[in-house]
């Protein structure tokens, strides 16, 4: 079982070594300095370590390690135990598995009144059940965390966690007991774990259940290897320096292609209106900030939606194609996705679009998170607001946002938000023996706008 006694919680010399790597592995092709990270952890799993960290930006193969970690462990004649957040997670990854190793027998632990999707019952590999022991034959059992934490007996000898950012600390010492050794994949740059109550007693603890999986495991055995997948496939080179120097500034990583690999172009031209225009140059750029007038709004700002809406609809009528290192294919409504940070302005979104954006997925950043499009419209958290909460400065929902594209990304926010952020300095109280988390949400709103300034497509001409 993983130590949950307090250690040293200093990683000096450990990140030092780890920096020196990564530097080395810059000079490699992207698909030589991920192979060998990879390759590394998976020699790490038979190293006799009780734990091993993976952290993975956005797009940079999560899902692919997972996949292929229980693959080789299964090889290896071990059972394992595989963690995840939600069931569209748990489902997502049996399908991933069953189709590359329909060999591999899965098993599928779910809640009595799971139904299973077309991805789960088509794969003969695959067996589904509400107990453990009706799955003791399965060399590998899915399952979200929150059904794990119901199991009362039954061990494994390895256990996979992916999002392990993801996933609360209470949570993981409820499931703790139920494996000896495991791989903890996540991205430590987008949501943090959230509670709806107030959790401020417990900050400052070894045990607060608030941190994440991974901090709290880090805090109590120091020792543990972290590796850094360093390349993203998903975003493009256009996107890639800006969301690492804004979310990741010490654990950088690149795109996988390099400038001109993707293309972006339209099947009709502009009629040379405010919309066509962000969208030319989110074509060309990959980036584009559609600005509106500054002014305090309601949440669900009447002038922000439409905006949102129109372009996301704009951006259909054209007729999109996108060209890339996976072939030409056409950006559909199943290829766009809106994304906002409250329900109440998805809401309102959904609504504007209408039948003319029918399949276009609108959603919260939280939902949204490791899903992948061609091109994103962003209604920026801070837009028309008159305040910087710690909910909209929290930089993991900006990270997710602004991190889900393959070509482009067009935020829309009305003017004065650097200002807005200049007059709000974070006042979150810092409390002892709790890390500090960098960048803080200040920092990185400011770093995304300062390159979305150059970008900048003013509504009002």
């Amino acid at each position: 079982m993983i130590e949950t006694t307090a250690g040293d919680p200093a990683r000096t010399e450990v990140d030092t070594a780890r920096t020196d790597l990564d530097a080395a592995r810059a000079d490699l092709d992207p698909s030589a300095a991920a192979n060998q990270v990879v390759e590394d952890v998976l020699a790490d799993l038979h190293g006799g370590h009780r734990g091993v960290v993976v952290d993975s930006p956005p797009g940079a193969g999560k899902s692919t390690l997972v996949v292929r970690a229980a693959a080789h462990l299964a090889a290896a004649g071990d059972r394992l135990m595989i963690v995840a957040q939600t069931n569209e997670q748990v489902d997502d990854l049996i399908e991933r598995i069953a189709g590359k190793h329909p060999d591999v027998s899965l098993g599928r632990l779910s809640a009595s009144t799971y139904v299973p999707s077309g991805r789960v019952t088509g794969h003969a590999s695959v067996r589904v059940a509400t107990k453990a022991d009706d799955l003791a034959d399965r060399t590998v059992v899915i399952a979200t965390a929150a059904k794990w934490a119901t199991l009362t007996e039954g061990s494994w000898p390895w256990a996979i966690v992916d999002e392990a950012y993801q996933m609360r600390s209470d949570m993981l010492l409820r499931i703790a007991g139920r494996f000896e050794r495991a791989l903890f994949v996540g991205d430590p740059g987008q949501l943090d774990p959230f509670s709806t109550v107030e959790v401020e007693r417990w900050a400052g603890l070894s045990w607060d259940p608030m941190r994440s999986a991974v901090s709290v495991l880090l805090a109590h055995n120091p020792d543990l290897p972290v590796h850094r997948l360093p390349v993203s496939w998903r975003l493009p080179a256009s996107a890639a320096p800006v969301v690492s120097d804004a979310f990741y500034p010490f654990t950088g990583f690149r795109s996988g292609t390099g400038p001109g690999d993707r293309r972006l172009e339209f099947g009709a031209g502009g009629m040379g209106t405010t919309y066509d225009r962000a969208l030319d140059e989110a074509a060309a750029s990959g980036w584009a900030l559609y600005e509106l007038p500054a002014r305090h709004a309601l949440r669900t700002d009447g002038e922000a939606i439409q905006a949102t809406a129109a372009l996301a609809v704009r951006l259909l009528q054209r007729g999109g194609v996108a060209h890339s290192e996976l072939g030409t294919s056409p950006v559909g409504a199943d290829r766009i996705a809106i994304g906002a940070a409250h329900r109440d302005q998805v809401t309102a979104i959904r609504a504007m679009l209408g039948q003319h954006g029918a399949g276009i997925t609108v959603d919260t950043a939280n939902r949204l998170q490791g899903r992948e499009y061609d091109v994103t419209v962003v209604l920026h958290p801070l837009s028309g607001r008159r305040d910087a909460t710690a909910f909209h400065l929290e930089s993991g929902r900006l990270c997710v946002l602004t991190s889900r594209h393959r070509h482009a990304c067009i935020v829309v926010a009305r003017a004065g938000i650097p200002e807005l952020l200049d007059a709000h300095p974070s006042t979150e109280p810092v409390h002892l023996g709790v890390p500090v988390k960098f960048p803080d949400g200040w920092e990185a709103n400011q770093s995304v706008l300062a390159h979305l300034a150059a970008h900048r497509v003013r509504s009002h001409l």
